[in-house]
């Protein structure tokens, strides 16, 4: 299935969940904020928010520095 990602298509498997997606990235668990079709999901629901095809996925990662 198809999820686009800040802006551009991405390629999942079926039944693909948050997690999915942030393994497949090589995200960290901390200091990353997730928003599917701009609905918020905490860390602590990756694991039980499936995403669906056609679902916009909004990934903002924390920086450091100033």
């Amino acid at each position: 299935m198809i999820v686009t990602v800040n802006g551009e298509d991405r390629t999942l498997t079926d039944g693909a969940t948050v997690r999915t997606l942030v393994t497949a990235m090589d995200l960290p668990d901390d200091g990353v904020a997730i928003a599917v079709n701009g609905m918020v999901v905490p860390g602590s629901s990756w694991d039980d928010t499936p995403l669906g095809a056609g679902a916009e996925v909004d990934i903002l990662t924390a920086v450091q520095g100033g």
